[in-house]
């Protein structure tokens, strides 16, 4: 089962090209065998889609709601057995095995409440006023409906969370838009495990063959192929910026372009204040060691760039940043592939002209393990140099030392969007530096107070997007319910019969969803 790829509700291995998956903590390849899915298997799982799409298209919230609480349910069934995939594939500890699971569920049962509701849909009604002079007025409803059969990338940094039943394929879901995963081949038996899952929550629940299939690739080829199907109709991605943009442009390319909704690289700047560099210098450099090391610096919230103005307390602060993450022990990196251009950026932002080296872990380490370092540059240099601005994907992190808060206020204007950026202060001393804020408030999707920016709490309120690169539309967020306006589209119905209406706009109100009407938000039925 676990070598084969979901083709709806049944396992294929049409093909000949195989691969394993690695375990980067014993450095050996793990045993089970994939079959990549071949081009008459890609066909076949669209077609699923885009047949189950007419069906799943117009199922009610509660049966979807049953749906992915079902799936959720399956997850955690698979107990011990999906925990030991995972380790076996990241060479990450149980403890994030079992911390990423439980994120996993939440935002199944999240995305479950939220369409039981059913008030997401966001159904507007004005009402017709034929005596209106000089011309009547139509009766005009409007609500969101979903787009069509979605592909969604499996992320490499997280096997539960961000892939096979992770949040793009929950917020799918709950759309009413099928899914294809392009499984991840990193962690594909992890996928796999995870797919089986899904597929008896849809049989249980009874829901249109084709609602789901995980596809193996060990390369590009299929993920290519999915984009540029006709019959598909949006991607989410979450990955480099390499491949979001490949992937943005494929799909722009079509004869029908379709969004593609790509949440990639990030450096999240941190900007430390100088009264809080005076006053906290040796506390803000522990807590940044540990969130520049975190999960090995494998998060797209990783801070890798921190921004202050040169003085006595920022040199203090880079002295006792250096000294704490010297103190960390190194981990294992997701692949080796990963742990490898993580060395190559490091070396490529090191030889750069007045990068100075603070610390870097130099002890012997196992293989895969990253060794963590901290450089720091001048203002100028950084502003002059766009190699500076790398992200580095890894437990590494840059200083830059401005010369005064107009540099800043520039290094921030210049640098690319961001997922988060963060201000580090003292009582009322954001006060002083107000054109600073409003610069970064900018380039990013979110900003931070006096905290780190690793740690993405899953609530309707989190955006985990931004400007490009960040994510290819900073309107939208991957992270929280309203990630489900990525997979909808507003509809129309100009004077048409009250019967034939969908329950969600009918005079009745027969789910009892607030709506706005002429206006006013109620609950309340249309007499």
């Amino acid at each position: 089962m676990i070598g084969k790829s979901y083709i709806g509700n049944l396992l294929s291995a049409k093909g000949k090209k195989t691969y394993r998956t690695f375990n980067p903590l014993l450095n050996i390849e793990n045993p089970t065998i994939f079959t990549e899915a071949t081009s008459e298997e890609i066909e076949e799982a669209v077609s699923l889609a885009s047949k189950a799409f007419k069906e799943y298209s117009k199922i009610s919230g509660a049966k979807k709601a049953t749906f992915l609480n079902a799936i959720a349910d399956e997850i955690l069934a698979l107990d011990t057995e999906l925990l030991k995939m995972y380790c076996l594939e990241t060479g990450l500890p149980e403890a994030r095995a079992i911390g990423e699971r439980i994120r996993t569920i939440g935002q199944l049962r999240s995305f479950a409440n939220l369409v039981l509701e059913g008030s997401w849909v966001e159904a507007t009604i004005d009402l017709a006023k034929p005596k209106r002079e000089p011309l009547p007025k139509s009766d005009i409803r409007k609500m969101l409906i979903p787009i069509g059969p979605v592909v969604v990338f499996g992320a490499s940094n997280f096997p539960l969370a961000y892939s096979t039943a992770g949040g793009d394929t929950a917020a799918s879901l709950a759309a009413g838009c099928p899914v294809i995963v392009k499984s991840h081949p990193m962690h594909a038996g992890t996928g796999a495990l995870v797919a089986s899952a899904v597929i008896k929550a849809a049989e249980k629940t009874g829901m249109p063959n084709g609602v789901f299939s995980n596809l193996l690739s060990s390369g590009i080829e299929v993920g290519q192929q999915l984009v540029t199907h006709p019959k598909v109709k949006a991607v989410g991605f979450t990955g480099s910026i390499k491949g979001g943009r490949a992937l943005y442009d494929l799909a722009a390319k079509r004869d029908e372009p379709i969004p593609v909704f790509a949440e990639m690289g990030s450096i999240n700047p941190v900007v430390i204040l100088p009264k809080a560099l005076k006053n906290r210098h040796q506390e803000i450099a522990k807590t940044y060691a540990s969130s520049i090391t975190l999960g090995t610096g494998q998060f797209c919230t990783n801070p890798g760039l921190l921004l202050g103005i040169k003085s006595d307390s920022l040199s203090s602060f880079i002295t006792h940043l250096s000294e704490e993450i010297l103190k960390i022990d190194p981990s294992c990196m997701l692949h080796p592939n990963i742990k490898k251009s993580y060395k190559i950026n490091k070396e490529t932002v090191i030889s750069q002209n007045n990068v100075s080296v603070v610390a870097n872990f130099s002890s012997d380490v196992q293989n895969n393990f990253a060794q963590q370092a901290i450089v720091t540059v001048d203002g100028k240099s950084f502003l002059e140099n766009p190699t500076l601005h790398l992200e580095v994907f890894g437990p590494f992190s840059m200083v830059v030392e401005c010369v005064n808060d107009v540099e800043l206020e520039m290094i921030i204007t210049k640098l690319e969007g961001q997922l988060t950026g963060t201000v580090i202060s003292d009582e009322n001393e954001i006060s002083n530096f107000s054109s600073v804020i409003s610069a970064l408030q900018n380039r990013v999707g979110r900003i931070i107070f006096n905290g780190v920016p690793t740690g993405v709490e899953v609530c309707e309120s989190m955006v985990h997007g931004g400007p490009y690169p960040a994510s290819t539309d900073s309107r939208f967020t991957a992270v929280g319910v309203s990630s489900i306006k990525r997979w909808v589209r507003p509809f129309s119905y100009q004077d048409w019969p009250n019967q034939y209406l969908p329950k969600e706009l009918q005079n009745q109100n027969p789910l009892k969803i607030f709506r706005f009407i002429d206006g006013e938000r109620t609950n309340e039925k249309i007499v």
